[in-house]
């Protein structure tokens, strides 16, 4: 029986796919997780001979579509865009949120990373963020920043933000980066926290001031903008990653086959040029890499939850 089930499943993986394939991406469309998992999405289904078509599914930080995944059938014909927000924050964050990150997936492989940036809308009078802290020292609970939503990494960043300046904002919650982003370009919110995929152009265009990027080392699209440590804030970083996985029990040869699309899709000069472009480092490796960090990212990111305070129902 057990010959004849690994037959089955390999015979099933060798034809795999033979219809269209599905990749949830548990956010609104506009954000950077759309910008790359569009990206992606595109290239392996000129790899795979099959559409790979992109179901945006947002609500609750990006759980909702996540954990439908979760409890999708493992055939490898309903994929999630992975991202810290879902697989690092959302596990300590929310009491229940349906999901195991390590128990009910199956890493396929990491995209890449992006940092957040610090965007304010150029009316704001603080053009660093030392002008910034002062000015929300000087106007406690007055200062409002917009979020992709309540417990998204660009919220649990702006609460990481505000506790390592020592100051207060009021969080402004949105269904996606895309909304948000288009508040703040009409001025109704004066800063968020958003992925450089999403916000670059903007910035570029002067529509928006950037003051800070929240990784270890500068963006190559924001030269000129500083890290978060060299704008005074020691040892702060908030890079965001991205990769695929497919529910938990989805057969290895079908989890190979993925990453093998995968990680061809991101060695094309297509791929690296539109993520280039919009700012995200690619980084392939192997499912273990993957499972691997989903692991040590949950770790810091859990850490930095608690020390918030911040808890979702």
């Amino acid at each position: 029986m057990i010959a004849l089930t690994a037959a089955f499943t390999g015979a099933h993986a060798q034809n795999y796919p033979v219809r269209a394939i599905t990749l949830v991406i548990p956010f609104a469309p506009g954000g950077s997780t759309s910008i790359v998992g569009r990206a992606i999405a595109d290239k392996m289904s000129e790899l795979l001979g099959e559409k790979v078509v992109v179901d945006n599914r947002p609500g609750a930080g990006g759980t909702v579509g996540t954990k439908a995944v979760a409890r999708s059938d493992p055939d490898g014909y309903t994929l999630l865009l992975g991202y810290t927000g879902t697989l690092a924050i959302g596990p300590s964050l929310y009491k229940n949120p349906g999901y195991d990150p390590r128990k009910d997936f199956a890493p396929i492989g990491m995209i890449g990373n992006a940092p957040n940036s610090l965007v304010v809308h150029p009316s704001f009078p603080a053009k660093s963020v030392a002008e910034l802290v002062a000015y929300a020292k000087a106007n406690p609970d007055k200062v409002n920043f917009g979020s992709a939503g309540a417990g998204t990494a660009s919220h649990i960043t702006g609460e990481y933000f505000a506790r390592a300046a020592g100051i207060r904002l009021v969080h402004i919650p949105y269904k996606g980066t895309g909304p948000a982003l288009t508040d703040l370009l009409g001025g109704h919110i004066p800063m968020a926290f958003a992925p450089i995929p999403a916000s670059h152009a903007n910035v570029a265009a002067g529509k928006l001031r950037a003051l800070a990027v929240t990784s270890t080392t500068r963006s190559s699209l924001l030269p000129d903008v500083p890290t978060m440590m060299e704008a005074g804030l020691a040892a702060f970083d908030a890079s965001l990653y991205y990769g695929l996985v497919a529910p938990a029990g989805t057969p290895r040869p079908i989890v190979d086959k993925l990453n093998k699309a995968l990680r061809d899709a991101l060695a094309s000069d297509e791929v690296k040029k539109q993520l280039g472009n919009d700012g995200t480092e690619i980084t392939p490796g192997t499912p273990e890499d993957y499972a691997g960090f989903i692991d040590k990212d949950e770790k810091k990111w859990s850490q930095l939850v608690k020390a918030s305070g911040v808890e979702q129902e």
